[in-house]
């Protein structure tokens, strides 16, 4: 192979070299940065240079890219031995979610090392959780208070994430540990405090069936009061209107108000088949029977 043919042969095999150091592929869920001699490169506007998902360009051998991601990360551990107000011990299993906000300030704080980045936030969370659980009791931090304590968790955390470039965006208690000689009298003390809830939930609840068994009998007694004041009052209205139809009646004529009401009077007498009467033949009360055989007589 002569000279001239292995001088056009490195030519090409450096074209290619320099071709494929020319570009570069950010994938999703990452973004870059460039390091132009080891410097952050900065654009025109002075602002640092990063590069979304996509296929770019840089120069070769000069500029060097560092590749992040930016889904979100997850930071587990469990706390130091941590003293309660009563001055008992436990530990603290937590996570939290994190992601990376400030590529160059990032970089800038951690060396673009995650571990360094988790190592601060762990540092941050475990001296918050001293502090929330050092002012309160065990049924508190247990039960009672605990998404607050979750709340200052994120919100502290986060003062330290914005210093690093970073996000907090959950911080969450997984476990609370504890000490094998405080577990009894924990267990036991949140037990007595369940039962003492459920009496006063008992309490409570016949207090107010009480309540309400009385309300039902007063509204059943008001109801029946006014219904019997109705019916008395219907049944007045009706006797006085019954009243003045018999008066205005007997007004009109006298002698048929007097026959109708002595039918009355007979429908109600002999539809008993028990009464008894002990009058005379000639008694008035048989005045119209009296008539009518009169009548039929002088017909006959």
């Amino acid at each position: 192979m002569s000279p001239k043919m292995i001088g056009g042969l490195i030519a090409v095999l450096i074209a290619v070299i320099l071709i494929f150091s020319s570009f570069f592929t950010v994938y999703q869920g990452q973004t870059a940065m460039a390091l132009r001699l080891g410097s952050i490169e900065k654009n025109a506007k002075g602002e640092p240079k990063t590069y979304g998902p996509g296929l770019h360009f840089k120069t070769p051998f000069i500029v060097n890219i560092r590749k992040y991601d930016t889904l979100l990360q997850d930071l587990e551990d469990k706390s130091p031995r941590i003293l309660t107000q009563e001055q008992k011990y436990l530990y603290v299993d937590y996570y939290a979610k994190w992601r990376i906000k400030d590529l160059a300030l990032y970089y800038t704080r951690t060396g673009g090392y995650s571990e360094n980045a988790k190592q601060l936030l762990t540092q941050k969370i475990n001296e918050v959780l001293r502090a929330q659980f050092g002012k309160r009791n065990l049924q508190e931090v247990v039960a009672d208070q605990r998404s607050d304590i979750m709340g200052f968790l994120k919100e502290s955390a986060n003062t330290v994430a914005q210093g690093l470039g970073l996000e907090i965006v959950d911080v969450r208690i997984k476990s609370i540990d504890l000490m094998p000689d405080v577990q009894d009298s924990v267990f036991k003390s949140m037990s007595t405090k369940r039962e003492q809830d459920a009496t006063g939930y008992r309490s409570s609840g016949v207090a107010e069936a009480e309540r309400i068994r009385a309300e039902a009998d007063a509204t059943a007694v008001k109801i029946i009061a006014d219904a019997n004041l109705t019916a008395a009052q219907l049944r007045a209205k009706g006797d006085e209107e019954a009243a003045n139809i018999y008066t205005t009646a007997y007004k009109q004529d006298p002698e048929f108000y007097a026959l109708y009401r002595s039918l009355e009077s007979y429908r109600e007498v002999f539809s008993n088949n028990r009464a008894i009467m002990v009058l005379k033949p000639d008694s008035p009360y048989f005045k119209y029977f009296q008539q009518a055989n009169l009548s039929v007589e002088k017909h006959g």
